[in-house]
């Protein structure tokens, strides 16, 4: 079987860009004082060992980059207060707690509890009850991102969103890693999150449908047990598709994903572009980084 290729990941956090590599994952941020400031730490292994078994190694990894995305937020969030404002990893880990709790009250069970209730009253059928569900969760969803984005600190986490895909993009297409060349590329990449999110969306009209209306406490448990196997089935989903890119139905298919990126993403600056790319250099290997380098020279 032919090796699969290891695709570089990352996130926006504070003031900076948490990238995954091989096999470390490093936070570069732009300190108060103007200056960069990285910091790397190995990759976890333990989700590779469910690497074989489908559904289940897309939670794995989700868990996983879940962990390693509190972290990295927690660190970089750190780096631009003083030490005695500082939060914790517990106490961003009991944030991210309320955070996965308010995704599922709001995204999840309101949309689905008002679809059921309108169904009832308009006398909606199966499919019809369904896929109303589906799009009270979608407009809830993109009514929050739209909200969220009129935020100054979002804005700039949203620009470094861009600055992360745009540094990738430019590694994974051969082109010189600096902020000039990576600013030529677009903010939008198969494999983001926010397109995770919609595919998420999608898949849940389809398992939620083979549910059917069972009573009130089954109705909204299904809801929320549900959640791993959705999330497994859409990561499935979001890696055939990065596989199959050069295929024309495929790039079609992504389309309504890369658009939503346009809420999640604003274009970066070049010194955005610095932290970016100095991240992504930071996991290199040092095969990559000779390539890298020899791509300026060149």
């Amino acid at each position: 079987m032919a090796k699969q290729p290891r695709y570089m990941g990352g996130q926006a956090v504070v003031e900076g860009v948490m990238m995954r590599g091989e096999d470390r994952w490093a936070v570069a941020v732009r300190t108060p004082e103007g200056d960069i400031e990285v910091v790397t730490h190995p990759v976890p292994r333990w989700a590779e060992r469910y690497a074989a078994v489908p559904l289940v190694r897309g939670v794995a990894n989700l868990a996983e980059s879940l962990a390693l995305g509190m972290k990295a937020l927690t660190w970089s969030a750190n780096r631009q207060v003083p030490e005695e404002e500082q939060v914790s990893g517990k106490a961003m880990g009991a944030t991210m707690g309320i955070a996965f709790a308010f995704f599922a009250g709001v995204f999840i069970l309101i949309p689905a509890l008002s679809a059921r209730g309108l169904a009832g009253r308009l006398g909606l059928g199966k499919w019809q009850f369904h896929l109303l569900e589906g799009l009270l969760s979608l407009s809830v969803f993109l009514g929050y991102l739209v909200l969220i984005g009129r935020l100054r600190d979002i804005r700039r986490v949203f620009q470094y969103h861009g600055a992360e895909h745009k540094a990738i993009a430019a590694y994974e297409n051969g082109a010189p890693l600096t902020p000039e060349h990576a600013q030529r590329f677009t903010t939008e990449h198969v494999r983001c999150g926010t397109n995770f999110l919609l595919t998420v969306f999608v898949i849940a009209i389809l398992v939620y449908s083979m549910i059917g209306r069972p009573s009130l406490p089954i109705f909204i448990t299904s809801r929320v047990v549900m959640i791993p196997v959705i999330a497994g089935l859409a990561y499935e989903v979001i890696r055939l598709a990065a596989r199959h890119m050069d295929r024309r139905w495929v790039r079609i298919a992504m389309i309504p994903g890369l658009t939503l990126q346009r809420l999640t993403t604003r274009e970066p600056t070049l010194d955005q572009l610095e932290v970016a790319i100095a991240s992504l250099r930071a996991v290199f290997t040092p095969t990559q980084l000779h390539e890298v380098e020899a791509r300026r020279a060149a």
